[in-house]
């Protein structure tokens, strides 16, 4: 009996697109580059001219100016500005808590509550002291998340309204306009 030949392995994928891609071939002195960039390879860096320490000197500079493009910012849509405004929220609402913990946390350390504690304690019982304190960290905490969520949704609500202000504004005198460059 006679065995089968073994058979071609499979081109691969990349060989097959690779095959029917059709090539283009990039005359570098006809698309203006100067010489020296012209006789370098375009992959790698084999065969830069280097310089006398021995490193590949820097290419060349550009020899036109920056491209740029007028732009205008014609509309914010709402439903995006709010959701990028909630996350901003939630972002500056745990900042404002750590600001908070900070500020309480020095004031504690020099002593500034337990003066406020004792003088409100000497003003309303006179000499008896009760156990509860005008300023506890759970009353300065619980202020400051309340005062900090009302400020964030205020925010997210702010950033809103003013994307609509914004959007209608822009249909009556055409928008913002932006130029945007090239770097140098």
């Amino acid at each position: 009996m006679r065995r089968p030949a073994p058979a071609a392995p499979a081109p691969s994928v990349a060989d097959s697109l690779l095959s029917e891609a059709p090539t283009a071939y990039l005359d570098r002195n006809a698309a203006g580059m100067p010489p020296a960039a012209a006789a370098a390879p375009l992959l790698g860096g084999q065969g830069q001219p280097e310089g006398t320490d021995g490193r590949p000197e820097a290419p060349p500079v550009r020899s036109r100016a920056p491209r740029q493009a007028l732009l205008q910012v014609k509309r914010f849509d709402p439903w995006s500005v709010l959701k990028l405004a909630l996350v901003l929220a939630v972002v500056l609402f745990f900042i404002w808590l750590v600001a908070v913990g900070v500020l309480y946390g020095v004031l504690d350390g020099i002593g500034v509550w337990d003066r406020l504690n004792g003088t409100y304690a000497d003003l309303v019982s006179g000499e008896t002291r009760t156990g509860s304190s005008l300023i506890s960290a759970g009353r300065v905490f619980g202020l400051a998340a309340v005062v900090g969520a009302i400020n964030s949704l205020l925010f997210a609500v702010a950033m809103t309204v003013g994307a609509f202000v914004y959007n209608v504004s822009a249909d009556l005198v055409g928008g913002v306009e932006v130029t945007l460059s090239e770097r140098d």
